[in-house]
């Protein structure tokens, strides 16, 4: 593929789940790629095994002599270069596209379109914000199709063109970039409107599929509809695809298997969103049927914290019982007063008597969720931080 043939691009936080994607697509299109990361990432794999060099370091080096930069969102103001949003929108202009964002179930339905895309021989290439096994990772440089998940956080899907567009739902998840829902659902419906002979399609309006999935819960369901019409607007025949997604098992910390130890199921899930919550335990439930459901929450973001303290601990007494641990700050700096202690306490106040846990440190909480948990019951870590990275310690906490 040699539509970037000659260029020379250099990206900043290349071990990110968007720009190691970005990198490998570039790569296989015909530019000359390397990057920076401050950290070893599980992403950074696939991105050494495309033949891209990849410093990693504390501090940014200089971009190669005649190399354009490419800055992740993160670095912004600390790295000179161009948006991920504007390079997105070059790569997404070289082939008919689907770009798919929301404020949840993004990675999933794209990864459905991906796969429902790749078995029925399209050979679509696709940027995907998580690991997805069954496709070999989270990029692919093909011949046909171009699925994208697109980012609402920052505002990055707004500058994206789409030939089909899926939007899975508006619901507030971002306060520092947004002010309220309203702002949000109007910056969504400009982005539709502005998209020409695109076709844009709205979670709101779609059916649940009424076949069975190998990912469970409704919200799975809904996500599968919305795949389901991009395909079938892309050109598919939507009983073949519809065939061919009933094998499709999930992406990387989607209500994810992680075996089991001392008799407790253990799955992971990046929710980190009331809404999401409230939707992983439901789906977690139908899995464990009368058996006991205990999660490991790890708040993530001061910000939403701030914001929906109240609606997390209203979504995590759904479960029977839970540990809250730290906030998982990501890309901000601290607020006085706001801790993960906040949503424990509201858990407190909106289920009196429930088992509850706080414990700041991730090991301490992993071993307290791993005290609550019972044999044949199961355990959920969720969050969208490393709340995954406390698995081992909950293993070797329920001797297994």
């Amino acid at each position: 593929m040699p539509e970037l043939e000659g260029r020379r691009i250099w990206f900043a936080g290349i071990g990110g789940a968007g720009l190691s994607g970005y990198a490998i697509v570039a790569r296989a299109w015909g530019a000359e790629v390397s990057g920076w990361d401050p950290n070893e990432t599980p992403y950074l794999a696939h991105v050494r095994e495309a033949g891209i060099p990849v410093a990693v370091s504390p501090e940014p080096p200089d971009p190669p002599t005649g190399a354009e930069a490419v800055v992740s969102t993160a670095y912004a103001g600390r790295v000179e270069g161009r948006s991920r949003g504007g390079f997105l929108a070059e790569l997404i202009a070289l082939r008919r596209s689907i770009v798919v964002s929301g404020a949840h179930g993004k990675t999933t339905t794209s990864a459905m379109i991906a796969y429902c895309l790749d078995a029925l021989g399209d050979d679509p290439s696709f940027l995907i914000g998580g690991e997805v096994g069954q496709l070999g990772g989270n990029a692919r440089a093909g011949a046909g199709w171009l699925v994208v998940e697109g980012d609402e956080s920052d505002g990055t899907v707004f500058e994206l063109p789409a030939d089909i567009a899926v939007v899975t739902n508006v619901e507030l998840d971002h306060h520092a970039t947004f002010a309220s829902a309203a702002e949000l659902e109007q910056s969504f419906e400009r982005w539709a409107a502005g998209l020409g002979k695109g076709r844009v399609i709205w979670g709101r309006e779609v059916e649940p599929v009424d076949f069975e999935l190998a990912v469970p819960g409704e919200h799975n369901r809904v996500n599968a509809a919305c795949a389901l019409a991009a395909v079938e607007l892309a050109g598919f025949e939507r009983a073949r695809a519809a065939k061919a997604l009933a094998g499709f098992r999930g992406a990387a910390r989607r209500l994810e298997e992680q075996g089991q130890a001392g008799g407790v199921r253990l799955l992971d899930d990046y929710a980190h969103h009331p809404a999401e919550i409230r939707a992983t335990i439901a789906a977690a439930r139908t899995l464990a049927g009368d058996a006991p459901v205990v999660v490991l929450f790890q708040p993530h973001l001061y910000s939403r914290t701030l914001h929906l303290g109240r609606e997390l601990g209203e979504a995590l007494a759904t479960a029977d019982a839970a540990v809250v641990t730290e906030i998982y700050p990501a890309r901000e700096e601290p607020l006085t007063g706001v801790s993960g202690k906040l949503v424990a306490d509201r858990l407190a106040e909106v289920r009196p008597g429930m088992p509850i846990g706080w414990a700041p440190a991730l090991p301490d909480a992993a071993r307290l969720a791993a005290s609550l948990a019972r044999s044949g019951g199961l355990l959920l870590t969720v969050g969208a931080g490393n709340v995954d990275s406390a698995l081992p310690l909950i293993r070797e906490e329920l001797g297994g």
